[in-house]
């Protein structure tokens, strides 16, 4: 299986480049926001002809079980920030771009193979604490989240969130387009609801070990 990860930043890129040396494994960085992420997974698809994609990075988290370091597994994806209208028949909901799904689903064979590695898993070898996953509702916008009014924003229309990043729904919509399975990792680097100007996530760069990729890593070795 030929597998593409993308992630936004080079603190992200260099963590799993570290982690993968498989020639059938390409990690490529994409720039952030949704215009970066869909032309690099155009790029992506067009250049290795991958059977599946993976998002893996970042996000700020929701929910009261949720911790910095935990990971967001996505069920599905949509933007925080398209509104197309209501269309003619009043069909089309917020966040959905029209013509397109309200939401993307993860490819289920994907989604079923994170879920059930995870608790077989070990970080015995990392000698650390294995991160919780959570699956969940992943939404997508070109903003930084760096306040509580914006997150409530978000929740506010989207209360079953569990991460916000400003890839993933870009890059699910591409996968979309080409019939290409898709996942997302996120790692979550801050809650914003119980965060003030963006500390928790200027300390989660300044703090975060290699482990943050274990999840990614675990499972990718499963479709190996």
């Amino acid at each position: 299986m030929r597998i593409g990860i993308i992630v936004a930043m080079d603190k992200e890129l260099n963590q799993l480049r570290q982690l993968f040396s498989h020639p059938n494994i390409r990690i490529e960085k994409c720039g952030i926001g949704k215009v970066n992420a869909a032309l690099g997974t155009q790029r992506m698809i067009q250049e290795f002809h991958p059977d599946c994609i993976i998002s893996s990075g970042c996000a700020g988290g929701h929910g009261d079980d949720v911790q910095i370091q935990d990971v967001v597994v996505s069920t599905e994806l949509t933007y925080h920030d398209v509104y197309c209208g209501t269309a003619v028949d009043g069909s089309t909901q917020y966040g959905q771009v029209q013509g397109l799904p309200a939401r993307y689903p993860t490819d289920p064979m994907l989604l079923e193979k994170a879920i059930n590695c995870w608790p077989s898993a070990t970080s015995q070898a990392l000698n650390v604490e294995k991160p919780r996953l959570h699956p969940g509702l992943i939404v997508t916008g070109d903003w930084f989240v760096d306040s509580r009014e914006k997150m409530h924003s978000i929740v506010e229309k989207f209360p079953d969130v569990r991460a916000v990043d400003m890839e993933s729904c870009a890059i699910a919509q591409t996968c979309y387009l080409h019939h290409i399975p898709f996942i997302s990792f996120r790692i979550i680097s801050d809650v914003p609801l119980r965060d003030t100007n963006a500390s928790q996530y200027h300390n989660f760069w300044d703090t975060v070990a290699n482990h943050s990729f274990f999840v990614t890593r675990t499972f990718v070795e499963t479709l190996l």
